[in-house]
């Protein structure tokens, strides 16, 4: 991986949890099998996913996220100082309702033998043994923002948001040398609180709830991931991932990245950003027009993963054409615009309909840029 995201064909990293899982993961709630029962049959369940990736020629290599049950929950929970709780319901999905689970901080943030090391050193141990040396085992978790501005309860700062911020940056800076002491070359952060920005109604919301200008809380957000990330080693890739929502194929919400775009795309030290360009929902390009940066890659996410229908190949090299007017093509690279299965529910499609996407994606890349190395 170097010190530059060469990668043409990725993807987000969720993929639909096997039957097998859902089964296991069932039994263990009904108390039928034990914790090491259930382990036992994600570790094998994430060996042959491992497998399967290599198979149809991914280079970035995922668990598919098969130990979890919410993408950020579940990471987020696992810090010290934060707990996960059933909260009084509330739909932000567009005909979809969701479990009601959130997160509160009861004690001081930080990071201490979080057990997602333990995932992750599992998936580089199978990348490793399946692999033959092109592959790279790489792992998600959430932006330090969605921990810093989407809690629904604060039950140990007490409004002191400079040393929840402080926590908060210090924590990930830990997780972030714990994952790359346990091999990870590549993580990717994933962050939806960019949603409030994509349309005027989301922004006149975020700023009355916090009470600050858009601009001071745009800049707070970049700040919480720029200094979250300031002590990565030179080695290791950082990406991040912004969508509009991912839950049984439906969103949250729809805009373009217009009032963000100085900020993601030249503000931000990421080494790559995963964008959502899947359909009219997110906008046009235009906002490519802030790129500045040589040393980073913009990743187009053309492909959806909500649904199974395969995107005409013809307009997909047309809309990398478009791109590559703002931003050079070396610097772009092609995915789905989300996870196959940001929750366990997962997205409206069959397995295989998400393995030929995925292959839809590689094979595209390979017809604009040809075969690259992983490393």
């Amino acid at each position: 991986m170097a010190n530059k995201l060469t990668l043409k064909a990725d993807h987000v990293g969720s993929f639909l949890r096997t039957e097998p899982i859902k089964q296991a993961r069932k039994d263990y709630t009904d108390g039928k099998i034990d914790k090491n029962s259930l382990k036992q049959v994600e570790d094998k369940e994430i060996e042959k996913l491992v497998q399967k990736q290599i198979e149809v020629g991914l280079k970035s290599i995922t668990d598919g996220e098969f130990r979890r049950s919410w993408w950020h929950l579940d990471f987020l929970s696992g810090l010290e100082g934060v707990e996960q709780f059933e909260t009084e319901y509330v739909s932000n999905f567009k005909g979809a309702k969701t479990r009601n689970n959130a997160i509160k901080v009861v004690n001081k943030v930080d990071f201490d033998n979080h057990y997602m090391v333990e995932h992750f050193t599992f998936l580089k141990e199978a990348v490793d043994k399946y692999g033959d040396g092109s592959q790279v085992a790489k792992f998600a978790i959430p932006s330090p923002n969605m921990l810093f501005t989407r809690i629904q309860g604060d039950e140990y700062y007490n409004g002191n948001r400079e040393q929840f911020y402080q926590d908060t940056v210090a924590a990930y800076q830990k997780a972030i040398q714990a994952f790359y002491d346990a091999g990870c070359r590549y993580l990717q952060l994933d962050d939806t609180s960019w949603i409030d920005f994509v349309s005027e109604e989301r922004i006149e919301a975020v700023v009355e709830r916090l009470n600050m200008g858009v601009q001071d809380i745009i800049n707070t957000r970049v700040n919480c991931l720029n200094d979250a990330i300031a002590k990565k080693p030179d080695d290791m890739i950082i990406t991040m991932h912004i969508c509009r929502g991912n839950f049984k194929s439906t969103y949250i919400t729809s805009g373009g990245y217009d009032h963000i775009s100085d900020a993601i795309f030249a503000d931000l030290n990421v080494d790559g950003l995963f964008l959502e360009y899947d359909d009219k929902r997110s906008g046009d390009f235009e906002p490519l027009k802030s790129f500045k940066r040589d040393d980073k890659v913009v990743v187009l996410g053309l492909f959806t993963s909500k649904f199974p229908e395969l995107e005409d190949a013809d307009m997909i090299k047309e809309r990398i054409k478009e791109a590559s007017g703002y931003i050079p093509l070396e610097n772009l690279a092609l995915s789905p615009q989300c996870g196959f299965s940001s929750t366990e529910e997962g997205n409206i499609l069959t397995e295989e309909e998400q393995w030929n996407k995925i292959s839809h994606v590689i094979n595209l890349s390979e017809s604009v840029w040809g075969k690259i190395p992983a490393n």
